[in-house]
């Protein structure tokens, strides 16, 4: 349990990840609580996303351990920790220009849900179920895209898309999403939209997030708590505005004191 009372859904131990001889991540320890919000943050190469990959299993740590609910995830691959409640969404936007939204969302709805078969849905000739339309129609619905359900992907904006790799990672029912660099590209606008919804869904769903953003002010809007990284290492996790004061912070992540 944490401090605040909620039972703890994320646990990593001790999780170092070496390249080549270069150490990326080093000793690294937190957790984070069930409907909690905390932000990952610290300066390019600090090792946020291989913590992040390593999490979600891209990635097979050299030492420590990550436990999700408990449970220490070990070798299981990518698909079965997205079943277990693990989300994930990319810096590197992944989406098929010529789909629609409704196709991108309908996809992972069947992955989900275990519905359809690959050979009719190459040949067109899938039907898709009550349940699928229902899911599809709910997740579009949450984060706004029920206009352009029906416009392919190639024909909307950036920010636009971002939404609809997010709408595809909430159609598993993540108890924890993991957001990585979710402002990317996008202007002030769309990036205040964005927090806007992130901080609906953790209220809304009780999801926990673990968000990594260079933007401060979105993680400020978002994140109940900071954990600060450095060269592989945790320097500093607590409150966004305390953390963000500490002078070994300031150093590290924006190069003062």
């Amino acid at each position: 349990m944490t401090e605040r009372g909620a039972p703890t859904i994320l646990e990593v131990e001790g999780l170092a990840k070496s390249f080549g001889g270069v150490t990326a991540v080093d000793d690294v320890r937190f957790s984070v609580a069930a409907g909690e919000s905390v932000g990952l943050v610290g300066p390019n190469g600090a090792g946020k996303t291989t913590v992040f990959n390593c999490v979600c299993g891209q990635l097979r740590p050299d030492a420590g351990e990550v436990r999700f609910d408990g449970r220490p995830l070990g070798d299981l691959p990518t698909y079965r920790r997205a079943r277990m409640g693990i989300g994930r969404t990319y810096q590197r936007l992944e989406v098929f220009p010529e789909l629609t939204v409704r196709d991108h969302v309908l996809v992972a709805a069947r992955a989900h849900l275990g519905g359809g078969h690959l050979w009719k849905d190459l040949l067109g000739r899938s039907a898709t179920t009550a349940e699928e339309r229902r899911v599809v129609g709910e997740v579009l619905g949450l984060v706004g895209l029920g206009h352009v359900a029906d416009v392919p992907v190639a024909a909307l904006g950036l920010g636009t898309c971002r939404l609809v790799e997010l709408a595809r990672a909430l159609v598993a029912e993540p108890r924890l999403l993991l957001a990585d660099e979710p402002s990317s590209g996008l202007d002030a606008h769309e990036t205040r939209a964005l927090a806007a919804l992130l901080h609906q869904l953790q209220v809304e769903r009780g999801m926990a997030v673990l968000l990594v953003e260079h933007d401060l002010g979105m993680v400020g809007a978002v994140v109940d708590r900071a954990i600060v990284m450095d060269l592989g290492r945790v320097v500093a996790d607590g409150a966004f505005a305390d953390v963000m004061a500490e002078p070994e912070v300031r150093q590290a992540y924006l190069g003062v004191r």
